[in-house]
């Protein structure tokens, strides 16, 4: 049973009472990412969400972690390019206990200045971290290529650079402005009832900020034709990411694009694996994942390959793309890919912290509850003509982007490929 209340000062509280569950997991969720971000405030989201673990008025950063742990429970934080969120879990009879820390973290955090500097080294080596792992540096390039100058197109962990001119004025600055009632979620799962988590909210209502959501800045136009980007390290493996941009996550195309995606790379069914890793043995791992935003989105291919076999691999990779841009797929093969879609977001929301990571998106990303009912109905609605449809509305030449780790000097080859295909 799902509750929703909006307060007075805007902050939005949902709920999912489940009963049957001896946990509960409560998230605070902010309406602020990477994408709110001007250059030069560039991973001051993420820095900001590593703040708030480094003491309150009450609290050190030693205790605030010693009275989730010491009950059983356990606290984290994300931060991506539209959200931040901070959740903690434990047995159901800690739900005031979970609320008490997340809210003093929330708002009584006191941003110290030899604080500041010393998360400023950790999230330095945190970027160094990424940077030494191609798999994950590879994705942050395509962001690039394919959202130039764009906040998109940017880090969401910032640069050293930008994480070495934010300081305490900038920080609490941008806290001031975007950690706002109206930008904030509370969202709660498990053995709770909605009017006991309103009831524990009640004294903390004073202490938020007032203030509306930050508009984001608009998605950058799509491009007009292929774009590529080589970032030449010595790696055993040349690492791809291959994208499109594909559209936000309110367009009613979105449920083709979910069974497209399945059909082309999500699982170890999908054309992309049969074909790349089982029939040509040309990688160990290679999938597509799809994201979407606000008002875009992108559908990428990523595999860790061979440098002497990119050539080919990427060959084989398009000519997967132009097939579903050519023929519809097979209604035996659209129904596997419908069934594994659909009990994947069943299996999703088994537990109390899962659901409460569907609560706060949903309300956040759609301003209201997609039941569950309602995604498998829309899925089981989707036609092969239909993917196929978006298939041809996407996967285009003109929408394309590649990004390379790979220990090759240049881009040889590369032009050949990508501005000769030619998907529709």
């Amino acid at each position: 049973m799902y509750g929703f209340s909006e307060l007075p000062n805007g902050l939005r509280v949902v709920t999912a009472a489940m009963p049957h569950l001896a946990s509960v997991s409560v998230g605070i969720w902010v309406d602020t990412g990477g994408r709110h971000e001007g250059a030069g405030e560039n991973g001051a989201a993420h820095f900001i969400e590593h703040m708030l673990f480094k003491g309150t008025r009450r609290r050190t950063a030693a205790r605030i972690s010693q009275d989730i742990e010491g009950i059983g429970g356990y606290l984290n934080a994300f931060t991506d390019e539209e959200h931040t969120c901070f959740y903690s879990r434990a047995v159901a009879s800690r739900l005031p206990e979970l609320l008490d820390v997340l809210l003093d973290m929330f708002l009584d955090s006191r941003f110290q200045k030899d604080e500041i500097d010393r998360e400023r080294a950790v999230i330095l080596e945190e970027q160094a971290m990424y940077r030494d792992q191609p798999a994950e540096l590879v994705h942050d390039l395509l962001n690039q290529v394919q959202f130039p100058r764009h906040p998109l197109g940017r880090p969401v962990i910032g640069t050293a650079r930008s994480i070495r001119g934010l300081g305490r004025r900038e920080l609490v600055g941008f806290l001031d402005r975007r950690y706002v009632a109206g930008s904030t979620i509370i969202a709660a799962a498990g053995n709770l009832t909605h009017e006991a988590v309103l009831a524990e909210l009640g004294r903390w209502m004073p202490r938020f900020r007032p203030g509306a959501p930050a508009v984001r800045p608009a998605a950058p136009a799509e491009p007009s034709a292929p774009r590529w980007l080589v970032h030449s390290r010595k790696t055993e493996q040349t690492q791809v990411a291959l994208g499109f941009r594909t559209t936000h996550r309110r367009d009613e195309r979105r449920f083709a694009l979910r069974l497209l995606n399945v059909v082309l790379g999500e699982n170890m069914s999908s054309r992309l694996f049969q074909g790349i890793r089982e029939r040509h043995g040309l990688a160990y791992s290679i999938q597509s994942t799809g994201t979407a935003w606000s008002d875009c989105g992108d559908l990428v291919i990523s595999a860790g390959l061979e440098d002497a076999t990119l050539e080919r691999a990427l060959g084989l990779m398009l000519r997967e793309v132009r097939r579903l841009v050519d023929r519809a797929p097979g209604r035996a093969e659209l129904e596997r890919a419908r069934d594994y879609a659909i009990g994947q977001a069943d299996l999703s929301l088994e537990g109390s912290e899962p659901t409460m990571m569907w609560l706060g998106e949903q309300i956040l990303g759609d301003g209201r509850l997609v039941p569950p009912e309602e995604t498998r109905r829309r899925l089981a609605a989707v036609g092969p003509s239909e993917v196929r449809a978006v298939a041809r509305d996407f996967l285009r030449a003109s929408r394309l982007s590649l990004a390379l780790v790979s220990p090759r000097s240049s881009d040889r080859g590369l032009a050949r490929i990508l501005e000769s295909w030619d998907a529709g």
